[in-house]
């Protein structure tokens, strides 16, 4: 039983790693710098914003350094946005590789998914890393923290993920609603705020939205005593498993109904 086990798991990194192959191959061709879009794309994209915040002197009133507060919501917006973004639509382009009997529903968005916490991740921290030997950042206060409130947002963009991927099999309105509600998400992720700065009366609506508390965690551990931040970890917990089961329960309604090409 337990070689049978090490068997399947084998068969399954193998199943995952050649479906992230095929990914980055298609998304990325074999051409200039190749996957290494994986990481650079998003990196454009959040060094874009820090710049234009630094150029415009923007402020977020407060004392916190704009490059940092930047750097840390944007990499955030990326982290949980791209995920679903990507699972979107995702499994009828790969319907002929239903004929394979190892191949699932759920493989073709773990697959994704991962593929975006990878670029991501790698973004953050080389930008990270980038700033504060440039001295426009310094380094975090509480590691730990970051990377745990880190893991947090990416938990629960993977549960968001496969929920949106296995709904949009289901009915073309999810890509259609998803869209512009991730815009409509956006300024209220807590990316371009701190909870600490709204009313009262504010504070306890946003604290509703799971996803707030990751950045209020992230940057609790960038910026350490300089910021009073608000989360509770088992509120949002506990919406990321609850996320995770129905996205699950619906994946496998999905997997039954698909039907290879």
């Amino acid at each position: 039983m337990h070689d049978s086990f090490l068997r399947s798991c084998r068969i399954q990194m193998r199943v995952i790693g050649a479906l992230l192959m095929r990914e980055i191959i298609t998304r990325y061709g074999r051409h200039n710098i190749g996957f290494l879009w994986l990481f650079i794309e998003p990196m454009i994209f959040t060094l874009g914003i820090t710049v234009l915040w630094n150029m415009s002197k923007a402020t977020h009133g407060s004392h916190l350094p704009i490059t940092a507060f930047a750097v840390t919501g944007y990499s955030s917006v990326l982290l949980w946005r791209n995920m679903p973004a990507r699972c979107v639509g995702a499994i009828a382009p790969n319907l002929s590789l239903m004929y394979h009997r190892n191949v699932r529903v759920m493989d073709i968005l773990v697959s994704r998914i991962l593929l975006e916490v990878a670029g991501t991740t790698m973004s953050f921290f080389t930008l990270s890393l980038i700033f504060i030997s440039v001295g426009s950042m310094r380094p975090p206060e509480d590691m730990f923290k970051v990377i745990f409130g880190w893991f947090m947002i990416a938990w629960f963009g993977a549960a968001l993920g496969v929920f949106i991927g296995a709904m949009s099999e289901r009915s073309e309105l999810v890509e259609k609603i998803w869209h512009p509600l991730a815009y409509l998400m956006f300024p209220l992720s807590g990316s371009v705020f701190m909870v600490e700065w709204l009313p009262q009366s504010v504070q306890k609506i946003v604290l509703w939205i799971p996803i707030v508390h990751g950045v209020e965690l992230l940057r609790e551990g960038y910026f350490g005593y300089a910021v009073k931040a608000h989360y509770s970890l088992s509120y949002m917990a506990m919406c990321c498993l609850i996320l995770t089961l129905v996205g699950i329960s619906q994946e496998r309604v999905v997997s039954r109904q698909v039907t290879p090409e």
